[in-house]
């Protein structure tokens, strides 16, 4: 995916590297606001569009979380448990949400340049 091209709620793949991760794209305020509230875990991973911060209350389980630039670059990541408010990233324009330790095995860290691949339209 061109790093700028705008995203619509559904399905995808996230490629990290040679590591293909089912995605789940959250691009609506209605579908952000939902994210993994009221999961007890995660299959893949989260992507929140456009987002700059995430908070973890009324989680239910410790997540890594990962802050994207508009292209799709990491800046950040970092490990949250429930009831925490993130810092807010300012050149953050994407969040990438999974279960606690899944980025590390993805090989996912500050600098890695991921690519979001949407389902093709139903």
């Amino acid at each position: 995916m061109r790093s700028r091209a705008r995203l619509r709620d559904g399905a995808g793949t996230l490629v990290v590297g040679g590591t293909r991760v089912p995605l789940e794209i959250a691009a609506s305020y209605r579908s952000r606001t939902r994210g993994l509230l009221g999961r007890d875990g995660a299959r893949g991973a989260l992507l929140l569009t456009p987002a700059g911060s995430v908070h973890t209350f009324r989680m239910r389980f410790t997540i890594d979380v990962a802050y994207l630039d508009r292209d799709l670059r990491v800046l950040a990541v970092r490990t949250m448990r429930p009831g925490r408010l993130g810092v807010p990233r300012l050149r953050s324009r994407h969040v990438l949400e999974a279960e606690a330790g899944a980025m590390r095995r993805w090989g996912l860290y500050e600098g890695v340049r991921v690519a979001v691949e949407p389902s093709p339209t139903r």
